[in-house]
């Protein structure tokens, strides 16, 4: 049996990613700093969970030397909205990914995947392919993943290890962040307030979770070397977005474009090239926007909010 080691495996994404991996008969082992929502139920059974704090080296070193996986899904970084572009943290994560990477490959692991971000593209270009638009990374938290991932690139041409590289790009769906979008206008409308939002023009490239999820084990199940943009490839307006929420609940009165204004660096177009990824891994994705969206606000009318 393939035994995959997935960090931060109760996060947004890694909560996703266990039931696929489980449904395609991993042995999964969770590595998680905080412990899991017991009663998460995107997290069955079965599943093996360990608390161990990727910044302690010989935790890491200790924690693989038991689980000995030959797979690797490492979700876990700083993601607190508002800070982790900047955070210094984003350094700290880097260094424990590359221990964490060594330590998988002396234990014997076999193929790595590790999730990158848009925001390593060069945004003044707008439309991100993979070996193709230049990696620019304009904060703290772009480039130390873009750091990692060409030494992931070299170690594993080096050691004949199998890596993947999960470009993600914007994720929304069960268990994201409420102060997002599209969380921050469905939020809005639960609570019949208005929804405050920047002038909507932006074009941006968004997938639903649970299809970022098996994007994501996808790579990890093949031998797809190198980095691979997880996305929809679909262009789309926020204000479309938060249009079609607004009509789900017919309050568009409440909608409040203009409010808040967008930052100097927010590029007006980021998508992503996705032909690697439906090619290479013949990947489609199960939801629509409209049914994403749809399901997202189911989701969020049930009150669910463990973090």
């Amino acid at each position: 049996m393939k035994r995959v080691m997935v960090t931060g495996g109760s996060g947004f994404v890694g909560r996703h990613c266990v039931p696929i991996l489980q449904e395609l008969g991993y042995e999964v082992h969770i590595i998680s700093s905080k412990g899991l929502p017991v009663t998460a139920p995107s997290l069955p059974g079965g599943a093996v969970t360990h608390r161990v704090d990727l910044m302690d080296p010989i935790a890491v070193s200790s924690v693989m030397r038991t689980i000995q996986p030959s797979h690797l899904l490492h979700l876990a970084w700083i993601t607190e909205p508002r800070r982790y572009n900047s955070a210094a943290e984003n350094v700290d994560w880097l260094a424990a990914s590359l221990h964490l990477l060594r330590s998988f490959h002396q234990q014997g692991g076999q193929r790595v995947v590790m999730s990158g971000s848009c925001a390593e593209y060069d945004w003044n270009y707008g439309w991100c392919r993979e070996q193709v638009t230049p990696l620019q990374p304009a904060t703290l938290y772009g480039q130390c993943k873009h750091a990692l991932q060409l030494t992931l690139a070299a170690y594993a041409r080096q050691m004949g290890l199998s890596w993947g590289w999960g470009r993600l790009f914007f994720l929304y769906g069960p268990y994201g962040h409420p102060s997002r979008i599209p969380g921050i206008v469905i939020e809005a409308l639960l609570k019949n307030e208005p929804a405050r939002c920047s002038h909507g023009r932006q074009i941006r490239d968004f997938l639903h979770i649970t299809d970022a999820a098996s994007a994501l084990v996808a790579l990890l199940a093949s031998d797809v070397q190198g980095a691979v943009n997880i996305a929809s490839g679909e262009p789309v307006t926020i204000r479309e977005i938060v249009l079609r929420i607004a009509d789900h609940f017919d309050r568009r009165d409440f909608i409040e474009f203009g409010a808040i204004p967008t930052s100097p660096d927010d590029p007006p177009l980021l998508v992503a090239d996705v032909r690697r990824l439906q090619s290479e891994l013949a990947w489609q994705p199960a939801y629509t926007l409209a049914s994403g969206l749809d399901a997202t606000i189911e989701w969020c009318k049930g009150g669910s909010r463990e973090s």
